[in-house]
């Protein structure tokens, strides 16, 4: 498994998770609300993250379902650090930012970072392509 190009699918799902997220705020925030559009945004992030996956598979070349998890893995590690290093940067609370993993709060960030986990796994398992 290459390594380096695990790392720039993953800055590709940052960059494509980034816009979505301004665009979010810009136009579904003030539609729907705060945390109805953040819900929204855990689904159409889902989505972001399956298509990217599946369109850089081949590049990729993960073949095995160990390396497929290991991709996965490393995509949550660097997300999750990315997520609070920049929500702490932009002043956000501790607690704010834990919010969006708890679904009793309405928080459904947690099954968005499950897909990001399993993303490369799902996408290898439906190879109809001759990968």
């Amino acid at each position: 498994m290459r390594w380096w190009r695990v790392l720039v699918v993953w800055g590709l799902i940052v960059l494509a998770e980034t816009l979505q997220g301004m665009l979010r705020q810009l136009w579904l925030v003030p539609w729907l609300g705060e945390l109805p559009a953040r819900q929204l945004g855990v689904v159409s992030g889902a989505l972001l993250i399956l298509l990217i996956t599946w369109a850089t598979r081949r590049w990729l070349r993960l073949r095995t379902p160990a390396q497929q998890l290991q991709a996965g893995a490393l995509w949550l590690l660097l997300m999750l650090l990315f997520e609070f290093g920049l929500g702490t940067l932009l002043g956000y609370p501790p607690e704010r930012l834990l919010a969006d993993y708890d679904p009793r709060t309405g928080g459904y960030l947690g099954l968005g970072m499950l897909v990001l986990l399993l993303a490369p796994w799902l996408v290898g398992r439906r190879r109809h392509d001759g990968d």
